[in-house]
């Protein structure tokens, strides 16, 4: 009878359940749909969520901060660490000879970018669907985020898919990255353009990590810059584009004059826990530390460049090479444009012989100096670093903080900090705009520019003293001076415009990008190479294919997944 009653109670069950579909409308628990979350207290979550996502960084083959592939692939800095083994998929970058399509590394690049802009995508989704009274803005942040990712991937591997917030998901598989270099630079502008648009002059100090109108003029430019360097199929440029040159004029002016921005007196500034979000950043990825989380939102890229010493500990990461060290020597003030490559600064011993950029000092890390400008913390290149049997004694100081700065943050076994990094520095815009006017036929108009930085870069001492208040460097930089010590026609002002970058954005990550737009990376990485594999062994192979090894590869599994649809970089 317990049986019959139990089968008639279940039947009238489903009886009921096939007459209703009331169960198809209710929301499946613990499932977080668009429509739930198109509410404004959501959206702004959303927003949040894609800015976390900027500071993803990941050592592991996932890096955001472009020096593994920016200084690696440009002559600035050797992989570092335990051999070349340790990482291979650098040691492949640093040396180009045994770059495949299924390279890790590259594969993780191309996946940590894209993830960035699925965070943005879905903030814009979301944000589409409500109202309320920032929206605008908001939308405008998650454009500006959005074609700061893209402009990575276009440098990184020129042709690439372009997904935006209006693309159903089940519509990705027909999206090749069959754009032209046109089109995609027009994506990324359309976006930028929409950021200058709708941001606002300023935030509240709360709201400090939120770029403004002029941090989308100022990427604008960066942007505008790169295109105006048209190539070819093969790599090579053969065009500069007047007219967008004349936009990063404008542009540039304008950041300068109006956005309040000022040079640090001090180049150290740059690279202070202290003095982060200073007078000097544009815009900045932001970091963290004690809040509320085990370890604090740190660079998760620099866990690697710390030196091998007890009050740090791993890992000899973005060993600065013997190439870069050298091009801060001076000659009566000047770059020795010529011959700076034949005399090695090795130590402090070989920095009394010689006349130094102090900026050198401010970058790299020399054994017998003190180390991020602690008097009484000596740094020694035979045991700091993790193998200077293969990378040499030098390590690099911009990214890293002093043991004891509020920023610092070990992770066991490895160390790191949540000071911010710098996109855009007014430094940089400064630079940009010099190269435009040389670019110009105005190199006249250039000159006081580039002086500013180096006029800068000469008073930027005091930090770099021993423990008696001594200088640490024979230091001696001048102002190029038209018929004095320089002839400052066209040719001139762009030499010493590629040197002035390198100086002054040395192990950033931004070199390898600033060879591949004017146009000559194979000729300088070859040269390079000639040079430093007679220093560094694990050189000895490498060689720059030309109109291949400009671009990393399009990665194999993404082809796969597309089933073909995406087409291979040349060369590959």
């Amino acid at each position: 009878m317990k049986s019959i009653i139990k089968l008639a109670m279940l039947s009238m069950i489903l009886l009921q359940s096939a007459c209703s579909n009331k169960f198809l409308e209710d929301a499946p628990k613990g499932i977080i749909t668009e429509a739930l979350l198109a509410t404004p207290a959501n959206a702004e979550k959303m927003v949040i969520a894609a800015y976390a996502a900027q500071g993803n960084e990941r050592y592991y083959l996932r890096p955001l901060t472009p020096w593994p592939y920016g200084d690696l692939r440009g002559g600035d800095a050797y992989k570092g660490g335990a051999g070349i083994g340790d990482l291979p998929e650098w040691n492949v970058s640093e040396t180009f000879v045994n770059m495949t399509t299924d390279e890790g590394g590259v594969a993780g690049k191309w996946e940590i970018e894209y993830q960035c802009i699925s965070r943005t995508n879905q903030a814009l989704r979301i944000l589409n669907q409500v109202e309320f009274q920032l929206k605008d803005i908001r939308v405008a942040e998650m454009r500006f985020l959005r074609a700061n990712n893209y402009f990575w991937l276009k440098l990184n591997f020129r042709y690439i898919p372009f997904i935006d917030e209006a693309m159903d998901v089940g519509d990705y598989k027909n999206i090749g990255n069959d754009m032209t270099d046109e089109q995609l630079w027009g994506k990324i502008i359309e976006d930028m353009q929409f950021a200058i648009d709708h941001l606002p002059e300023a935030h509240s100090d709360a709201a400090v990590g939120r770029p403004t109108k002029h941090a989308a003029k100022a990427y604008m430019a960066k942007v505008l810059l790169y295109a105006a360097y048209e190539q070819n199929e093969k790599n090579q440029v053969t065009n500069i584009n007047v007219d967008k040159l004349q936009k990063v004029l404008d542009l540039t002016t304008e950041v300068i004059q109006n956005s309040g921005k000022q040079l640090f007196a001090d180049f150290a500034d740059n690279f202070s826990c202290e003095t982060q979000n200073g007078m000097e950043s544009i815009w900045a990825i932001q970091f963290s530390r004690n809040d509320g989380t085990p370890t604090g939102r740190i660079n998760g890229t620099n866990e690697v460049v710390y030196p091998m010493v007890q009050e740090y500990g791993c890992c000899g990461y973005h060993s600065p090479s013997q190439n870069v060290v050298n091009a801060f020597r001076t000659v009566n003030g000047l770059p020795d444009f010529d011959n700076y490559n034949t005399i090695n600064i090795v130590n402090a011993a070989s920095l009394k012989t010689h006349t130094i950029d102090p900026r050198l000092l401010h970058t790299v890390a020399i054994d017998g100096l003190p180390y991020k400008y602690k008097t009484d913390f000596i740094f020694n290149g035979e045991t700091w670093p993790r193998q200077p049997e293969t990378y040499g004694s030098f390590m690099s100081m911009k990214e890293t903080v002093p043991y004891d700065s509020p920023c610092y943050q070990p992770v066991n076994p490895w160390k790191s900090d949540s000071k911010n990094r710098d996109v855009i520095r007014l430094d940089d815009v400064i630079l940009w705009k010099a190269e435009a006017l040389i670019q110009l036929n105005r190199h006249a108009e250039a000159l006081p520019l580039i002086n500013q930085i180096r006029s800068r870069a000469a008073q930027s001492t005091a930090r770099l003293v021993d423990i008696n208040g001594q200088p640490t460097g024979n230091f001696d930089i001048k102002d190029y001076v038209d018929g004095v010590n320089c002839v400052w026609n066209k040719d001139f002002a762009f030499k010493a415009l590629q040197w002035e970058r390198r100086l002054e954005m040395a192990c950033e990550g931004f070199r390898a990008y600033d060879l591949l737009r004017w146009g000559v990376f194979a000729e300088e990485m070859n040269n390079y190479f000639e040079v430093e594999k007679t220093r560094r062994p694990h050189l000895a192979n490498a060689k720059f294919t030309k109109e291949r090894d400009e671009y990393l590869p399009i990665p194999k599994g993404q082809i796969d997944l597309s089933q073909n649809l995406y087409r291979q970089n040349h060369g590959y």
